[in-house]
């Protein structure tokens, strides 16, 4: 009897410590899409058809729709995007629309954590508004889809399809600029952060000093205000060249540009190398 008893009481315990993993009614889905430059990402959920009609029914016209299932459908950019004569900023906004019989309102909306469509609507948190155009699928979209189509250089189509309908928005993306901007740069010459950059990577990986040297000097004469962090580094390249001397100057010089920004740790840090280069000028 007593183990009767505790082999039920294991297998109740089993019963309660259980979990059953079944499949979403309305699975995730993440579409990402290189745009010219523009990095476009789309999260979204994908609810089924299952033999009822869409529009003007399961999503009645001329109401907010959270254009999915689930969590608030989400678009990511990493620079802007144009929508005819109006722009959207880099960011994550939540995709929001109101789907008419010959058109749906789109909206960009700042505010992602809503669950379903916002309880108080804010115009404020609008970034942005357009219309999409509609037409006709070919045949039936089972599962609402999401996607990027007639991907350009310099812009796509924004492409939202279930049952036989089909919402399409145009953007462009600032390739042209973005190329332009790069071409400009590297036609000019590296800047003083460049040189900055490649002589703090030479110091950290104890490559040619000379070369390093050479490159903070380049970043300080390409700055009318030397920062002192830029004379820091060139102190530490200096000592790591022996040059205590100069290396002492130099920090001297780092360590009164620190003090006129408040930077109390440069401060300590010179102080502390230079009472210690120091003992080691012949």
């Amino acid at each position: 009897m007593k183990k009767l008893i505790i082999a039920a009481l294991c297998f109740s315990g089993v019963g309660l410590n259980a979990q059953i993993t079944t499949p979403q009614p309305s699975p995730a889905a993440k579409v990402s899409q290189t745009v010219g430059l523009t990095e476009v990402t789309i999260e979204y959920s994908r609810p089924h058809k299952r033999d009822r009609v869409i529009f003007g029914d399961l999503v009645p016209f001329d109401k907010m729709w959270r254009t999915g299932a689930n969590k608030n459908t989400m678009i990511t950019i990493d620079d802007m995007l144009m929508v005819g004569n109006d722009t959207l900023k880099a960011g994550t906004y939540a995709i929001f629309t109101k789907p008419k019989k010959d058109s749906w309102d789109v909206m960009f909306y700042t505010d992602t954590e809503n669950w379903g469509t916002p309880e108080n609507w804010s115009d404020d948190k609008v970034a942005l508004k357009t219309t999409a155009k509609v037409s006709s699928n070919s045949s039936v979209v089972e599962s609402f889809t999401i996607g990027l189509e007639d991907v350009q250089m310099d812009g796509a189509d924004l492409l939202m399809a279930w049952d036989k309908t089909k919402a399409t928005v145009s953007f462009s993306v600032p390739t042209e600029d973005r190329v332009m901007a790069s071409i400009d740069k590297v036609m000019n010459g590296p800047g003083a952060g460049d040189y900055y950059k490649a002589a703090d990577y030479y110091l950290a990986q104890k490559k040619d000093m000379n070369v390093a040297l050479e490159y903070i000097n380049k970043a300080l004469d390409m700055r009318e205000e030397k920062p002192f962090w830029y004379l820091r580094r060139k102190a530490l390249i200096q000592a790591e060249l022996k040059d205590y001397k100069g290396a002492i100057e130099t920090a001297k010089l780092s360590m009164e540009a620190a003090k006129k920004a408040n930077y109390e740790s440069y401060v300590t840090s010179n102080q502390k190398s230079i009472e210690e280069w120091s003992k080691l000028v012949k």
